[in-house]
């Protein structure tokens, strides 16, 4: 599942990118929130001639705005190395980022959307 791909490649990138801090990475919000932490959900796939394109969004969550937009750059530098890094991905293409503010609850998050081309297993 390219859910995992990318969840697994964020919790080892993030980890090496900044030695002394370490942000879990989820596939669903925790019971327990931490600080600050990321979410990965898949919103939709596409399959054309064997090759899988699926739209992944990234949102990374903190306790300010200014934490939520800085975490969520650290993560867009990180997936530009994600097809160098993964076999099986080809392509991490970002669609597009933004201030996804949960205006209810007023969790300060961000949000990458990307386009990840890859071959299933």
């Amino acid at each position: 599942m390219i859910e995992t791909i990318v969840l697994n490649y964020l919790a080892t990138a993030l980890s090496e990118s900044e030695s002394d801090t370490w942000f879990p990475v989820y596939m669903e919000e925790p019971d327990e929130k931490p600080e600050k932490y990321i979410v990965i959900q898949k919103t939709g796939s596409r399959r054309v001639d064997r090759l899988d394109t699926a739209t992944v969004a990234i949102q990374s969550i903190a306790g300010t705005l200014y934490e939520a937009a800085a975490l969520n750059e650290r993560v867009k530098q990180v997936m530009e190395n994600l097809p160098y890094q993964e076999a099986n991905v080809f392509r991490a293409g970002l669609n597009s980022d933004y201030n996804f503010t949960d205006e209810e609850t007023k969790e300060r998050r961000y949000q990458a959307v990307y386009q990840i081309t890859y071959k299933e297993g």
